[in-house]
């Protein structure tokens, strides 16, 4: 009797383990449920960069407000950012709503089956391509996403720094050559599952990893040196000084980002990023003038707003101010408004300004 192998192919493994595994394992998210074309590009774009329980509510409201592709390419693009706001990531709200568009005039609002027309609609690159086609539509597409980059490495204990392109390139062929044609859909979210509830970042769980016969990094005795990474370097820290300008009636004056900016098509409190030997209050009072026309008298401190993007940590001090010359036009952002503290909520903002506006709530 011939010996069996301590470690059986990959390959076998995939069918015979991994996906009666996700089978019975799967986690439970709206977006499984009434499968469509829509339902799923979505998804997946809220998932890009985002954890499933963070997306989860943003999903069902999203839905709620714009339940098929007609509504969203009907709305305005602050309508998709509001329901959008907090997400982060922004550009990936205003390319969906411009691609809902496109869908709806060059498509006849039916989202498209082919990887060639998908690849041309904006926000959609080769990742979402594949997670659309498979899911959606079937196609042989392989998904190459930061949990199954971290699985395969693992599984054929892959040595080249996985943020190369080299080592991007090998992966995906890696994955396209383990993709199970004809079932490329469960293929992909069992490999995602696995990744993100088994073989974790650190402390992978291996002993109930469905994979574990097969595993090269788990034979190695070190799963967690697998992927292969050379450090991140150290990101940049801003300071920034922002106004929140009040009038005689109690309103307060917020300006609108524009398009081509960061977070652009949101609202925020008007300032800018200190510059060398300048105070904060300088600072506010220059790009008050600088971005609205207006001099203003810089009042009371009202708060400090720290927060982490994804490649700067930012923290905003944030004054009272009021207009002594000028009326407010938009120089360097894309429009501004009066608006009551009451009313502050009905346009999208990041998260930095929401917390400025919970401040005033507060008062």
């Amino acid at each position: 009797m011939k010996n069996t192998p301590p470690f059986n192919p990959i390959e076998n493994r995939i069918k015979t383990n991994l996906l009666p595994w996700f089978e019975t394992n799967q986690r439970a998210m709206p977006w499984r449920n009434n499968r469509t074309p829509y339902r799923i590009w979505i998804s997946e774009l809220m998932l890009q960069q985002t954890r499933v329980d963070q997306v989860i509510p943003y999903f069902n409201r999203f839905m709620k407000r714009f339940p098929s592709l007609k509504s969203l390419a009907a709305a305005s693009q602050e309508e998709v950012l509001k329901q959008w706001e907090g997400l982060g990531y922004y550009s990936r709200a205003r390319n969906l709503h411009k691609a809902a568009k496109i869908i709806a005039t060059d498509h006849k609002g039916r989202f498209p089956k082919t990887a060639e027309e998908m690849i041309k609609l904006p926000g959609i690159g080769s990742y979402t391509v594949a997670a659309i086609g498979s899911l959606a539509f079937n196609l042989n597409l392989a998904v190459l996403d930061g949990n199954v980059i971290r699985v395969l490495s693992r599984l054929f204990a892959y040595n080249t720094d996985t943020r190369s392109t080299v080592a991007k390139k090998e992966l995906q062929q890696l994955a396209d050559d383990l993709l199970i044609k004809g079932d490329a859909g469960n293929f992909n979210e069992a490999m995602m599952e696995l990744g993100a509830t088994i073989c974790l970042p650190k402390n992978p769980q291996c002993e109930v990893c469905p994979m574990i016969p097969a595993c090269l990094g788990h034979k190695s005795g070190q799963p967690s040196h697998y992927p292969v990474k050379t450090p991140k370097k150290k990101v940049p820290h801003i300071v920034v000084g922002a106004a929140v300008v009040t009038n005689r009636k109690g309103e307060v004056l917020i300006a609108q980002r524009r398009e081509k900016d960061r977070l652009g098509g949101l609202w925020e409190f008007p300032g800018g990023k200190l510059e060398p030997r300048e105070t904060i209050q300088q600072c506010i009072a220059r790009e008050l003038k600088e971005e609205l026309g207006i001099n203003t008298e810089i009042g009371d401190f009202l708060v400090t707003v720290k927060h982490a993007y994804s490649h700067f940590t930012m923290e905003m001090h944030t004054y009272f101010a009021k207009i002594k010359s000028g009326h407010p036009r938009p120089i360097e952002c894309q429009n501004h408004r009066w608006v009551k503290i009451s009313d502050l909520r009905n346009v999208p903002y990041s998260k930095a300004d929401l917390k400025i506006i919970a401040e005033l709530e507060n008062l």
